[in-house]
């Protein structure tokens, strides 16, 4: 799956994409809707978005939604999978860190 966001007038398909923003951790994203939030992100040049109890960064494992991996809190609800949550212009992400005593 390649991170990078191919505009518009780039896109040899001719898609005429609508635009949207994403709020992560405070900091402004912009996505193409029909992408999960797990893609606005990767294309942003994010790789990780969770924090395991051993401390490991967390993304995308399987990207199909199986291994909740790549789980975040989105607007106020923890633990959604985020390479199955279609974003929405307006949605707020915010990254989770886990510790051993949770």
């Amino acid at each position: 799956m390649s991170p990078r966001l191919i505009g518009a007038a780039g896109d040899s398909v001719g898609r005429d994409d609508r635009g949207l923003v994403v709020t992560v951790d405070g900091t402004t994203v912009a996505g193409v809707h029909g992408q999960t939030l797990a893609t606005v992100l990767m294309a942003d040049g994010r790789s990780h978005w969770r924090t395991a109890p051993t401390g490991g960064q967390r993304g995308v494992f399987c990207g199909i939604g199986v291994c909740f991996d790549c789980v975040a809190t989105v607007n106020g609800v923890p633990d959604v999978r985020l390479c199955r949550r279609p974003a929405r212009d307006g949605d707020r992400v915010t990254i989770q860190h886990r510790s051993a005593a949770q």
